[in-house]
């Protein structure tokens, strides 16, 4: 049975950071594509940063491009969101998933499975 955990979200000021892990189980997971989504209240969930084990390659939204770095430990079959100069519409919940064959990764449908989400809240 896959399970994707997360751990790391809580409350932080304007301009700091947090760093949201994710801990996968239940598979190889060496072929998949990992990636961090979020959901603001009352917003469609929304594309945050993949990363593609295979060949290293990451992508990011527009918004968060620059300020946070997805990486992962393949040791591990962990992946890491760090965010930085986090702003207040950062705030959301924020949903491990992963990805078996690559498809679009910028809709959530096409990712197979996904976490139970840790809540971010930046304050202004």
């Amino acid at each position: 049975q896959v399970q994707l955990r997360e751990s790391g979200g809580g409350l932080v000021q304007a301009g700091g950071s947090l760093r949201l892990s994710c801990a996968a189980s239940g598979r190889t997971f060496s072929n998949y594509v990992m990636g961090w989504f979020r959901q603001a209240p009352g917003k469609e969930r929304a594309f945050v940063a993949a990363f593609s084990w295979s060949g290293a390659t990451t992508y990011y939204a527009n918004s968060v491009k620059d300020r946070f770095t997805i990486s992962g430990d393949s040791a591990k079959s962990t992946v890491h969101l760090q965010m930085n100069s986090l702003i207040p519409e950062d705030t959301a919940v924020y949903y491990c998933t992963a990805m078996q064959r690559r498809a679009n990764l910028f809709d959530s449908r096409w990712w197979d499975y996904w976490g139970q989400g840790t809540q971010v809240t930046v304050s202004s």
